[in-house]
């Protein structure tokens, strides 16, 4: 593995579950190694790991991943796979999946929707009503 930053997920004893699950998930994913302690995973060719490290510690929203999508097929195929088995939806395209990770599955182009020089405000507050996100709506506020 070249030098590179990269996360490190602490579960509970969940690590492996969490990679299938993820691998599931996402395309050009696989899991690398599994330790017991420790599993090293691929998600959409970018290295992960996991930890089975006890009880101790929690992911909190303080921390998400965000899933850049180029449409809404994507949208709603990241935000239903995500959010299923037990798995939490939450406000502007923000969820939690089963092992209580962030996410936020907005499109790609959410940035220059936002940041349109009459509009933006509209795109935000049409975006503040949503739990996952409708892009043609989202476009629609920014030529209003």
């Amino acid at each position: 593995m070249a030098k590179q930053m990269y996360p490190c997920l602490w579960f509970d004893d969940q690590a492996r579950a969490a990679a299938e699950f993820y691998c599931s998930i996402f395309p050009d994913s696989k899991i690398l190694s599994d330790t017991g302690m420790v599993v090293s995973f691929e998600l959409d060719g970018k290295y992960f790991i996991g930890l089975n490290g006890g009880d101790m510690y929690h992911f909190t929203e303080a921390v998400s991943f965000v899933i850049p999508c180029a449409d809404q097929a994507e949208i709603d195929h990241y935000w239903s796979r995500l959010t299923a088995h037990d798995g939490q939806e939450s406000q502007c395209g923000w969820c939690k999946d089963q092992f209580g990770l962030s996410w936020q599955v907005a499109p790609a182009h959410l940035g220059e929707l936002m940041s349109h020089p009459t509009n933006g405000q509209k795109v935000i507050q049409a975006m503040m009503k949503m739990k996952k996100i409708d892009i043609a709506t989202l476009e629609n506020a920014s030529k209003a």
